[in-house]
C-alpha cells in the first residue's frame, strides 16, 4: 500500500464474518502540501466460520499491510478405542 499513511486505513470485521479493508490515498502537491486527488480504495473478503474474530491484528509496514487472522488448532484425532472380547 505504497503511498498510504497508516493513519488512512481501516480494518473492520462486520457482522456477517466479513473482512473489509478500506481507506484513501492523497496525493500532494511538493512543497504545499496541499492535495490535488484523493484516491478512496475498499476490499471485502470473507472469513472462514472457525476464524477467531477476537484475535485478528493488523500492521502496516513499509508499504505493506499484513493482516493476520488466527484459527483454533484443529482438534486432536480420536485414538481408536480396544473394546475386550469376552467367552461366553
Amino acid at each position: 500500500m505504497p503511498g498510504v499513511k497508516p493513519g488512512d486505513v481501516r480494518v473492520r470485521v462486520e457482522d456477517d464474518r466479513s473482512l473489509v479493508v478500506s481507506g484513501e490515498r492523497r496525493r500532494c502537491e511538493d512543497g504545499e502540501g496541499e492535495c490535488v486527488s484523493v484516491e478512496k480504495f475498499m476490499r471485502k473478503f470473507q472469513l472462514p466460520e472457525d476464524a477467531d474474530l477476537d484475535a485478528i491484528t493488523a500492521l502496516c509496514q513499509d508499504g505493506v499491510l499484513t493482516v493476520t487472522v488466527e484459527k483454533p488448532p484443529p482438534p486432536e484425532p480420536k485414538k481408536p478405542k480396544t473394546i475386550d472380547v469376552k467367552m461366553g
